[in-house]
């Protein structure tokens, strides 16, 4: 199995990687990061690192699938059991919805902050800006420039502020292994909005658009995989050092904009125009991630949407973008909205597994063993979790 050297190839393998990590990096990851940092101080490090690992194995076994078989999630879940790729699909184009609808909030939110415009109006243009991205006659050269571009642009803005506000780095690194709570909650929530719903199967669909699928590009694809988890792993990581050093100085954050006043506190009112742009950058990101993926999981179940599918998507763009400004404020949705894809992720990550025994789907591949178990391992803990959490996602509907 000889790699990709093609550059158009590894272009779009990166891709790929940033599409999904950009994807989760969203207004939901940004707040569920600095509540739960306010709340459990060093210990949210804990938090991160089991989301993490969990998210490399999920990520590594969808990707991997996806590739062998040359098909996209739903129309796997049909092959296993007829009818079950609708489930999934509506399951998915609807958390993609709700997330996009906080999206567009998020994108409208730091738009705001950067040039003071209303929120009604800053929401119309974050819009409008996605939908114009759909535009290009090359869908798939936008998504990926403007994944990888935005994500880098995170990154840097993200890493000084989190190199201005000193964080306790030795005591967060004590905690990731030893906390003195254990945030399950938050550890599921962060899970379902990593990889939960429609983000796992983002760079997975994007490469058979693209046609890089099959055994042979299995290393790439895994690589792939890999490095759009470790893009998503430092950006979280620099975030939560970031609100850590914050919180360790004493100061308590905005419960209603915790990220926000996290980079206020800690760099001042340029710190503010940072996460102002830093906000906008991770929702209009999210915004293309979410609704490319969900049309991707209808497109091949309804004709008339793989017909139209650059239509469907900004359609789904513009009604997002209605629902924020004529229904509400996303606030709680966002957080709510990780934590259900994060109960969706045992079902579908379930499904991927058993299709690695079903030779109509896979052939003769053979998947490896531990990568297999480790990915059951990872079904049973989170719908463990998600079971016993049901109390507090309900909360966070009051």
């Amino acid at each position: 199995m000889k790699p990709l050297t093609n550059s158009s190839n590894i272009s779009v393998l990166l891709g790929a990687a940033f599409l999904m990590a950009t994807s989760s990096i969203g207004p939901g990851f940004m707040l569920q990061t600095a509540a739960f940092t306010s709340e459990y101080k060093a210990d949210f490090g804990f938090a991160i690192a089991i989301s993490v690992i969990f998210s490399i194995i999920a990520q590594l076994n969808v990707w991997t699938i996806i590739s062998v078989s040359r098909m996209r999630g739903q129309d796997i879940a049909n092959k296993i059991l007829p009818g079950l790729g609708y489930v999934v699909a509506f399951l998915i184009a609807l958390g993609g919805l709700a997330f996009n609808i906080g999206n567009i909030g998020g994108a409208s939110m730091g738009l705001h902050i950067i040039l003071g415009i209303d929120a009604t109006t800053a929401a119309a243009i974050s819009g409008i800006i996605g939908i114009a991205l759909f535009a290009s006659p090359k869908i798939g050269g936008a998504l990926d420039m403007t994944a990888k571009v935005l994500g880098t642009v995170m990154i840097v803005l993200i890493g000084w502020i989190a190199f201005s506000t000193h964080p306790p780095v030795q005591e967060a690194m004590t905690h990731t292994v030893m906390p003195d709570t254990y945030p399950w909650l938050a550890t599921l929530t962060l899970i379902g909005g990593t990889v939960g719903g429609y983000i796992t199967f983002s760079g997975g669909h994007r490469l058979i658009d693209s046609n890089i699928t099959g055994e042979e590009h299995l290393p790439d694809v895994r690589k792939s995989a890999f490095l759009g988890m470790s893009v998503d792993a430092l950006v979280r990581v620099l975030l939560f050092l970031a609100v850590l050093g914050v919180v360790s100085s004493g100061f308590v954050l905005d419960p209603k904009d915790p990220a926000g006043s996290a980079f206020l506190l800690g760099a001042g009112p340029i710190g503010y125009i940072i996460f102002g742009v830093v906000f906008f950058c991770a929702a209009i990101t999210s915004v293309v991630g979410a609704a490319y993926t969900s049309v991707s999981f209808l497109k091949t179940l309804f004709s008339v949407v793989k017909a139209y599918e650059k239509l469907t998507i900004m359609l789904f763009i513009a009604v997002s973008t209605c629902i924020l400004i004529f229904i509400g404020k996303p606030a709680a949705l966002l957080i709510l909205a990780g934590s259900i894809n994060g109960l969706i992720l045992p079902i579908t990550l379930a499904v991927m597994l058993i299709a690695t025994r079903k030779t109509n789907i896979v052939g003769t591949y053979k998947h490896p063993t531990l990568l297999y178990y480790a990915g059951w391992c990872v079904v049973l803990i989170t719908a463990y979790i998600g079971i016993t959490s049901l109390e507090g996602i309900t909360k966070l509907l009051h």
